[in-house]
């Protein structure tokens, strides 16, 4: 593909399965490429379906300054300070709704709010996949039952895990709710094979979003700014950056919506690298 000369000026990465390896460590090369990005005068900023407390120590040690976007851009998080910026709860109704859901289709369910993944006992056993999205936890005796989801405007996200049939079915109950957007997918990891996940948070927040907060915030144009990922939350993004970049170990359909695919993948890293050299900055 032909590009334009352009002077990238905004470099906004996803953490898991792009800069991070599967033990949550940011890889080598990655690390040094940042740095090197920096010297450079490219500002680096995350966009991640994590929550901030799943994220900050990231923001840390790559030195992010200014905001970062978590829980798909339904958190702006300024990492400079932790000050939040801007947060979209779900409305109340559409809280309710999905709820409903839940309890009528059984799928464990967790709710996230306040910075922390509210759990019950059913969703214990698979609290160490959960804990990368955030270190902080709490357990309720019953996730959909618990009255302030009925009563206050105070879930950012609900991740729900099934058999495909339970998540689809969920999906499916509130897809006339037009301020909630959903998505179903098979769960990567082999030791959850057969499993099945369900993400909702507000219909008009994206990772897309959260790059034009982050963007509008260092003064880069859209166009001047680059995007790394690898999954399928992360098409939004790919489709109002300058260029973007698709990890090699992502499914089919998100590498082709990507500028670019890299030879780059999750076991060995150097997506940021690879990416920052085909820009013309590395």
């Amino acid at each position: 593909m032909f590009f334009q000369l352009v002077t990238y000026r905004l470099l906004i990465t996803d953490l898991d399965g792009t800069l991070l390896r599967a033990d949550g460590q940011v890889h080598a090369r990655d690390r040094e490429a940042i740095r090197a990005l920096r010297r450079g005068g490219v500002q680096v900023s995350i966009a991640t379906g994590r929550m901030y407390s799943g994220t900050r120590h990231i923001a840390r040690e790559i030195q992010v300054e200014g905001p970062v976007g978590c829980l798909d851009g339904a958190a702006i998080i300024d990492a400079s300070t932790d000050d939040t910026i801007e947060a979209r709860r779900l409305p109340l109704p559409a809280s309710q709704s999905l709820m409903l859901a839940l309890e009528a289709h059984q799928p464990i369910s967790y709710v996230f709010a306040d910075d922390q993944v509210f759990h019950d006992e059913r969703g214990a056993p698979f609290l160490p996949y959960l804990r990368t999205w955030s270190t902080r936890v709490a357990a309720l005796p019953h996730v959909p039952s618990h009255a302030r989801w009925h009563e206050e405007e105070s879930v950012h996200t609900v991740v729900a895990l099934g058999s495909e049939a339970q998540v689809r079915a969920v999906a499916s109950s509130v897809a006339t709710e037009a301020e909630l957007f959903t998505a179903c997918f098979s769960l990567r990891r082999p030791e959850f094979h057969g499993v099945w996940g369900l993400v909702a948070r507000h219909a008009q927040v994206s990772k897309a979003t959260a790059v034009a907060r982050i963007a509008e915030h260092h003064g880069v144009p859209l166009a001047e700014t680059i995007v790394v990922g690898d999954w399928h939350n992360d098409l939004p993004m790919f489709e109002v950056a300058g260029r973007s970049f698709a990890m090699a170990q992502a499914p089919e359909d998100v590498k082709r919506a990507a500028t670019d695919a890299l030879s780059a993948d999750s076991v060995r890293g150097g997506g940021i690298e690879e990416a920052g050299r085909l820009c013309g900055l590395l």
